[in-house]
């Protein structure tokens, strides 16, 4: 690997912030000791620093030369509520609050990156560093966009990295279109009529509706979509009932969507809403349905794309430069990704072996227990983030 020096001789005192960062992890909106520390540092590396978009998200500002062009870095900051079950020193002090993402891994590489590019300034442009608060769920960086994070701090292109477990320490992962999917979630009550378990004809059961509706919105995948485009709905809660012997008044089902475009989103709300509406109304029940759009699919734009997958095959091996394949799971950069043109890529996490004893005995996968971000990625990770820069902001 061709990783900078100067980063790779930083990395031990950037690794100790981070696991730091991971001993202290804040929820969604709450980053004020994560983004504490990260405007401390940006400050103390003479970075112009401007807090409070998206109520906890903290952005800096290198510049040098007198080019105009302007290049964004994302990372996220938030943890998740969980309980950790590592033991190792830095673990969560934190009861039911995890950093079982990465993202004080992802807080460290762009760390790493800011304080080299501000202690050289090889570069002739503009960085804007975007640490942004509420990714798992909170929409952060919707929020900052809506606060005017571009219109203040305007950029060319964005570009984001997320750790991936299971792929090797070593190789990146990208790809053109869509790279994770829409985030979705639907909430239905269906309004029967309660009666006595044992004189069922005197009411209206939701619960065989439910029964239909959760059987029939997989036709809406097999049959309404085309096969080629992808598309999921799981329905993942069933809740009605109080006692065996009573017919209840109602029953709820809640659940998500995923898709990677729209027009299949669009599509398979309108047939939910139509199925739940129709198949009430043949039972004699009613229905209120509710379908509540998250986050939209990631899609990495082809040109910004290229321009980085080349930056890492300058950095790793091109061999070790793998196509992304895309995840149903969801992801609030790609708000980024509607406002400007970028990409979001991957970096491999490694099998798990890197975490010191006392690791819980859980995978080093992603929202797991027993996760923990491989420090061996900030030296790797910071380096293709200033790689990208120079290559971005360069005189030609």
């Amino acid at each position: 690997m061709n990783l900078i020096d100067d980063i790779s001789t930083q990395a031990a005192t950037i690794a100790a912030v981070r696991r730091d960062l991971h001993a202290h992890p804040e929820l969604c909106f709450k980053e004020v000791r994560t983004a504490d520390t990260v405007a401390r540092l940006l400050e103390g590396w003479g970075i112009e620093t401007h807090r409070g978009l998206g109520t906890t998200g903290v952005v800096g500002l290198i510049s040098n030369g007198s080019s105009k062009r302007r290049i964004g870095l994302r990372a996220d900051m938030d943890a998740l509520p969980m309980q950790e079950f590592n033991t190792f020193a830095h673990a969560s002090q934190y009861a039911g609050k995890m950093h079982a993402c990465g993202h004080d891994g992802h807080t460290a590489m762009l760390l790493a990156a800011a304080q080299h590019l501000a202690r050289h300034r090889d570069f002739d442009g503009t960085v804007v560093l975007i640490f942004q608060p509420a990714e798992e769920g909170g929409g952060g960086a919707r929020e900052m966009i809506k606060e005017g994070l571009f219109e203040q701090f305007p950029v060319d292109a964005v570009f984001g990295m997320h750790n991936w477990p299971g792929m090797k320490v070593g190789e990146f992962a990208l790809s053109a279109g869509p790279v994770m999917a829409s985030s979705n979630e639907f909430r239905i009550t269906i309004r029967g009529k309660g009666c006595h378990a044992a004189l069922p004809h005197n009411g209206i059961d939701p619960v065989p509706v439910a029964c239909q509706l959760v059987q029939a919105f997989q036709t809406i995948i097999t049959r309404n979509k085309k096969p080629v485009d992808a598309g999921v709905i799981s329905v993942t809660m069933i809740h009605a009932g109080e006692a065996t012997n009573v017919v209840p008044d109602s029953c709820e089902l809640r659940g998500t969507v995923r898709t990677f475009t729209l027009e299949v989103l669009d599509m398979i709300e309108q047939r939910m809403r139509e199925m739940t509406e129709h198949t009430c109304a043949a039972f004699g029940a009613s229905a209120e349905f509710a379908f509540v759009r998250n986050y939209p699919p990631t899609i990495n734009h082809p040109e910004p794309t290229e321009f980085a997958r080349a930056v890492m095959a300058s950095v790793v091996p091109p061999a070790q430069v793998l196509v992304q394949e895309p995840s149903m799971g969801a992801e609030d950069f790609s708000f980024m990704l509607q406002a400007r043109p970028g990409c979001y890529a991957f970096i491999g996490n490694g099998d798990g072996s890197h975490r010191e004893m006392g690791h819980g005995g859980g995978p080093c996968m992603l929202h797991n227990p027993s996760y923990d971000f491989n420090d061996d990625l900030i030296p790797l990770g910071a380096t293709y983030w200033v790689r990208l820069v120079q290559a971005w902001l360069s005189n030609n």
